[in-house]
């Protein structure tokens, strides 16, 4: 089976695609910020082809130039990228090591690793969607679509404008490069709204879960009780639905060239509720009852949000995706594994 390289293997996502590669056979190399994640992965996967190495800061020049020369990679899986709101400085702690890190990971590729056939980039529907018409029930948001946010947005908007900018340039930074470059190499890249399901990486804490599932961890915990707040974008997926369309997105030769908006569908925060109340009655004094408000879809009535073309990756990937409920039930028994009361 082919060698792959998975960036930022400690992360939400990668964590599911590194065990859905082992799985299938693939020898890994995968990339970490710290030597106690590395131990972590090595500790979870003690018989596998795996090779955990460091790169603590993406955004530096040259960053993968040394990984990259590991003899026979194929395949590079790139998901390293911040996904948080807490940073201070966006330029240097959102935006650089986005941008810079999809640009390093790929000049070190043409350089230094003939071998490869092609780059599987984490996007997200944040690199789609225009905020302005999120309230639009006419649009549908399909791969034809872009962010229009620019890097100058990326600096002075609130946070939420930061990260769709980062999003957005990291992504339009590949394909630059692939027409201008020219590499050996195709790209393709994955795009999915807000990610749920169950955790498998080491989590210290609550505190440390990824912002998707974050949504769940506030519902569980009693956060919700007097409000639910708003849902914001209205689709989600299940996270072993997008490492499945990493993977596939790899296997498929099809695929290259392609970009994939990876979702199962229409959401809205309050449908969380039922769905926890039904599967996990322990947690019911801390869920908002049925006289509380929010989380709903505008007007109340999901005719009034937009719609979604996921057709493609359906069709090219092969995608059968994970309902809400079964997602929201995997993602909360996997949250009570690490400590929610």
């Amino acid at each position: 089976m082919p060698k792959v390289l998975l960036t930022g293997g400690s992360g939400f996502i990668a964590t599911h695609i590194l065990q859905l590669l082992l799985n299938r056979g693939h020898e890994v190399v995968t990339t970490v910020r710290t030597e106690e994640k590395a131990k972590i992965i090595r500790d979870a996967y003690p018989d596998a082809k795996l090779t955990v190495v460091l790169v603590p800061d993406i955004a530096q020049p040259n960053a993968f130039d040394e990984v990259v020369q590991i003899p026979g990679i194929e395949y590079v899986q790139h998901t390293a990228s911040p996904f948080h709101f807490k940073w201070k400085d966006a330029k240097t702690e959102v935006l650089d090591p986005a941008i810079k890190g999809t640009t390093s990971i790929l000049e070190a590729i043409k350089k230094y690793a003939p071998s490869v056939k092609r780059v599987i980039v984490t996007s997200s529907f944040a690199a789609i969607l225009n905020a302005a018409e999120l309230e639009n029930a006419s649009i549908t948001w399909s791969e034809a679509n872009w962010n229009p946010n620019t890097y100058e947005d990326g600096l002075t908007g609130p946070p939420g404008v930061t990260y769709r900018v980062s999003k957005t340039l990291a992504e339009k930074a590949a394909w630059d490069f692939k027409e201008k470059e020219k590499p050996n190499f195709d790209v393709v890249t994955i795009n999915p709204p807000f990610v749920f399901g169950p955790v498998v990486h080491h989590l210290s804490s609550l505190g440390d879960i990824n912002t998707s599932n974050g949504n769940l961890v506030a519902l569980i915990v009693g956060r919700w009780k007097e409000g639910i707040p708003p849902t914001g974008v209205h689709l989600f997926v299940d996270v072993r639905d997008v490492a499945k369309a990493h993977v596939e997105a790899m296997e498929r030769p099809e695929a290259g060239g392609n970009r994939y908006l990876v979702t199962a569908g229409l959401f809205a925060n309050k449908e969380f509720v039922p769905i926890v109340r039904k599967h996990f009655p322990q947690l019911a004094d801390k869920l908002p009852d049925d006289s509380v408000q929010g989380g709903d879809y505008p007007g109340g009535s999901i005719n009034n949000i937009y719609k979604y073309d996921n057709s493609k990756a359906t069709k090219d990937l092969g995608l059968e995706f994970i309902s809400l409920e079964q997602s929201v039930k995997d993602t909360i028994t996997s949250l009570l594994a690490v400590g929610a009361k």
